[in-house]
């Protein structure tokens, strides 16, 4: 589709979807409240081409829409992923006229990969020492240990199979030649530096800004380890992605194309604290020591364009790239996983905090079978919560879907709480840093009960609401944790919400009135082995068995991070300067 980033620039300016903002912006703060504004407004991609301070204009927003992300990559990807699993599924085994048939597939597979050319835009200026601080990186939430590059695409090779990762770390500009790298417990490139620390090896680093959309969304894909995303940058962009020889010696090849390329490596033991970070979670991940990138060269091209996007509260850009990646990847789930019809998690929840799906059922408790596989299966073995039925469900629909479950599970058999187990390394809730617990939630075969839909009952002291989520769900209002540590464990036990299967404790109730709201506030807020509580637990056979109700404590915890909220001088300030971003003669929409 576009084999660089300008191609796809060029599309959206015909497309009147990209937006020029002449006027100065400041990359620290001011450029990402811009940004988060106009994507709450379902608004353009947006050129600021004046960043205070910087030699480059910025694009953010690229893939902020529905609509931006169909412009990149068309139906093609995921025409070619349904084909594959077809041809998959149909040879078993060959057969020749099913093989001739399926011939396209075979000439698109010529397409896949890399091919080498000698003349690389990215090579155009080579920069030794780099000046990283000449590079408009932005400071995104006043509470960031400093400014982050938010889209960069970190290639790295293992130091013995030399297999590639192409992942997508955060990284800290501590200075002009050197970033933190914060390679979480589950990434590739963590992994293949584990193996050269442990060789007592530095390991080449190539961090890559721009190039082909599709490389961005390769490296944020939840691919198996050693699948190589650089394939499947190649079934995105529809060709062969462009490489070229980097001009420094003993370092990756470059992606052609790219705006930019810093060229460098990270030594072993060396480490440096890195954070906070205002992540996807909508909370800012706290501070930590992480790995050292120090930079040996900055290659670009001359009128180079920095790409960034702004991570916060859901739902922001990650989230449309999420569910495009989820939708183009999941006919290959039944593959990977046969018992696995569908799988969905939630971008709300800032993905790794919940899933659903749908399994199947052929023999009592097959459906454990597919629940351990999930949770055993790459990234998604950071699930915090998962959801299992056995019907046909649009997984979209939480609401929907809860529902279902709600009326099927039989809480003592059908509730599973898995305590000192990894966990996503963003997710703090249990008060450790990669380290927590997760539950699964069964709700298999016909319905059991019907669901109260109402709530018109006396609240108990220290409630002061109670709104209905959806059948079988209450949310209650209680008093900040601080207060009444308690007070969940009191709620299990009160008659009043006797018939109700699921009470959810919040500070604010409100939350309720939305799925996207319930979603966030909800999953983001509880760890399952310290935050479920119930009316009854006994145990039977060394299983611990739950009744009704189930209450979930989603109160904020003193130990949480503090929830991402614009500074108000900020938001003043573009309040102010609204007009001058956009002039009447330009929409931000």
């Amino acid at each position: 589709m576009h084999r660089n980033l300008r191609s796809f620039l060029d599309l959206l300016t015909r497309e009147n979807d990209l937006v020029t903002i002449e006027a100065e912006v400041d990359p620290y703060l001011e450029l990402a409240e811009v940004h988060r504004r106009v994507i709450e407004q379902g608004g353009p991609a947006l050129l600021f081409k004046n960043p205070k301070g910087g030699r480059y204009p910025v694009v953010t927003n690229l893939f902020g829409t529905a609509r931006r992300i169909e412009m990149a990559f068309g139906p093609k990807p995921e025409a070619l992923v349904r084909q594959a699993v077809h041809l998959a599924e149909s040879l078993m085994p060959p057969r020749p006229a099913e093989l001739w048939r399926q011939r396209s597939l075979a000439l698109e597979a010529l397409r896949l990969g890399t091919r080498r050319v000698r003349r690389a835009p990215v090579t155009e200026v080579v920069e030794r020492p780099a000046r990283l601080d000449e590079l408009p990186v932005l400071t995104t939430w006043q509470e960031d240990g400093g400014p982050f590059f938010t889209l960069p695409l970190v290639y790295t090779e293992h130091p013995e199979t030399k297999k590639h990762n192409l992942g997508m770390y955060r990284l800290q500009r501590f200075d002009a030649g050197s970033t933190g790298i914060h390679w979480q417990i589950h990434k590739g490139g963590g992994f293949h530096y584990h193996e050269a620390e442990r060789l007592g090896q530095s390991l080449p680093v190539t961090v890559l800004l721009g190039g082909p959309p599709a490389l961005i969304l390769s490296a944020i894909a939840p691919l198996p380890e050693d699948v190589p995303e650089l394939v499947l940058a190649s079934v995105l962009a529809g060709e062969k992605i462009r490489v070229a020889p980097n001009p420094l010696e003993n370092h990756h090849r470059l992606v052609a194309e790219a705006e930019f390329a810093l060229v460098g490596h990270v030594a072993p033991g060396e480490r440096k604290p890195e954070g906070p970070f205002g992540d996807h979670y909508g909370y800012y991940s706290l501070r930590h020591d992480y790995p050292v990138f120090k930079v040996d060269a900055l290659c670009h091209r001359r009128d180079a364009i920095y790409p960034a996007t702004v991570v916060g509260k859901p739902r922001q850009e990650d989230f449309f790239i999420g569910d495009y990646l989820q939708k183009l990847l999941s006919p290959l789930f039944p593959l990977v996983m046969p018992s696995v019809r569908d799988l969905w998690s939630y971008g709300e929840t800032g993905f790794h905090s919940l899933a659903a799906a749908v399994v199947r059922e052929r023999y009592r408790r097959e459906a454990l079978v597919s629940a351990f596989r999930i949770l055993g299966e790459g990234q998604l073995s950071l699930t915090k919560f998962l959801i299992l039925t056995d019907t046909p469900q649009d997984l979209s629909d939480f609401k929907s879907l809860f529902e279902h479950v709600l009326e099927r599970i039989r809480w003592e058999t059908d509730l599973f709480i898995f305590s000192n187990v990894s966990m996503d390394t963003l997710d703090y809730t249990s008060g450790k840093i990669n380290e927590g617990s997760k539950a699964l939630m069964l709700g298999l075969g016909e319905a059991v009960r019907d669901l109260p839909r109402a709530f018109d009952g006396e609240l108990p002291r220290g409630v002061s609401a109670a709104e209905v989520f959806c059948g079988g769900c209450l949310v209650v209002q209680g008093v900040p944790f601080n207060e009444d540590r308690e007070q969940a464990a009191r709620l299990a036990r009160e008659d009043v919400f006797q018939g109700w299967q699921l009470i959810v404790l919040h500070d604010d109730a409100a939350v309720a009135r939305s799925a996207a709201s319930f979603l966030w506030a909800t999953w983001t807020r509880f760890d399952p082995a310290s935050d479920i509580y119930t009316a009854d637990t006994t145990i039977h056979r060394h299983h611990l068995a739950y009744h009704a109700p189930i209450i979930i404590d989603a109160r904020m915890k003193p130990t949480y991070p503090d929830e991402l909220v614009v500074r108000p001088d900020i938001g003043q300030l573009v309040d102010r300067r609204w007009s001058e971003y956009f002039p009447s003669s330009v929409s931000a929409k």
